[in-house]
């Protein structure tokens, strides 16, 4: 059983109630990971916005604190309404960091896959990607590669649109990165699993990793490296699984890092064609074999998407003790 020692969530809960320097009251715990949580929150004027508090014991990490206000500043520079804005940051009395950003109602995609049976349709998962392939074209535009592209960081507002959370991990080309309050923006490259909260360990995620990616090659990374994720996230969305399952996160790290990806026909064989090929063409092992930008994949969505007949419209999976 988690303790308060142990479990962010628990933790994180018992700030509800609390007012961050006399401005944001602290209304609801909307959800708490290894490295912040977040909370719907109360201006002193107000306001309601979402609160994405860095955990204390983290904000005395000097790396850490760059990398959670880089977020603040790269989803900001996409200039893309489908990227998250991030209106103010600051520090509580005791020295935690944390963003105010937009408030969102709804779902993440990693919730609503839950809800429909961990399967989505073949037209359900191509809107999907059509619309995070735009957010792509816009930060690609401007040098940003997303590099942590996951049902977890894609959320689905109330008035069904799509917005792209998690800019912390972003890569910046060098010619195209602002410069942020306390000196230009880390370039560096870490792993994260999604299993470790431990400190420092809480960048990437194997099961959605390019090859390039996994073996750490900063120099490789680009955008074809946030189109192989896309097609990773549209692989699982689509079969309930992942494109390398392996027994932990660091054996999924190694065979992301070695093994091209199966064809999604293996698991999928009745899916049709121009799906199967938006999707393997984006996970091919070679960077230089995949779709060349975000561009080109979102344009073969739309052409895959017009293939699609009307599809009957499905029940979600009833909450537990519903």
């Amino acid at each position: 059983m988690a303790t308060l020692a142990d479990d962010p969530a628990a933790r994180a809960q018992r700030l509800v109630g609390e007012t961050l320097n006399e401005k944001w009251h602290l209304d609801e715990l909307l959800g708490a990971g290894g490295m912040a949580a977040v909370y719907r929150a109360t201006h002193r004027n107000g306001k309601t916005a979402a609160i994405k508090l860095l955990h204390p014991e983290l904000s005395m990490d000097v790396s850490l604190r760059k990398r959670f206000l880089r977020e603040g500043y790269v989803a900001n520079a996409v200039e893309h309404e489908g990227a998250v804005q991030v209106l103010d940051d600051g520090v509580t009395e005791e020295g935690a960091l944390y963003l105010v950003m937009e408030l969102l109602e709804g779902m993440s995609l990693h919730t609503r896959w839950e809800r429909m049976n961990r399967r989505f349709t073949p037209r359900e998962t191509l809107s999907v990607a059509h619309s995070v392939l735009g957010i792509l074209v816009a930060a690609h535009a401007k040098g940003i590669v997303h590099r942590d592209i996951k049902p977890d960081n894609i959320f689905l507002t109330r008035d069904k649109r799509i917005k792209l959370l998690d800019f912390g991990l972003a890569r910046l080309r060098d010619k195209e990165a602002p410069q942020a309050a306390n000196g230009p923006v880390s370039r560096r490259m870490r792993v994260d699993t999604p299993t470790k909260t431990g400190r420092g360990e809480l960048l990437g995620t194997p099961s959605f990793m390019a090859p390039e990616q996994a073996l750490a090659r900063t120099e490789d990374i680009d955008a074809r490296t946030d189109v192989w994720s896309v097609g990773a996230t549209m692989f699982t969305l689509l079969t309930g699984r992942a494109v390398h399952e392996a027994g932990n996160p660091h054996e999924q790290l190694i065979m992301a890092a070695t093994k091209p990806a199966p064809s999604i026909h293996d698991f999928e064989p009745g899916l049709p064609e121009p799906v199967r090929s938006v999707i393997d063409r984006a996970l091919a092992f070679n960077k230089v074999a995949r779709w060349p930008d975000a561009r080109a994949m979102l344009n073969a969505t739309a052409a895959a998407y017009a293939t699609m007949p009307p599809e009957k419209k499905r029940e979600k999976k009833p909450d537990a003790g519903k």
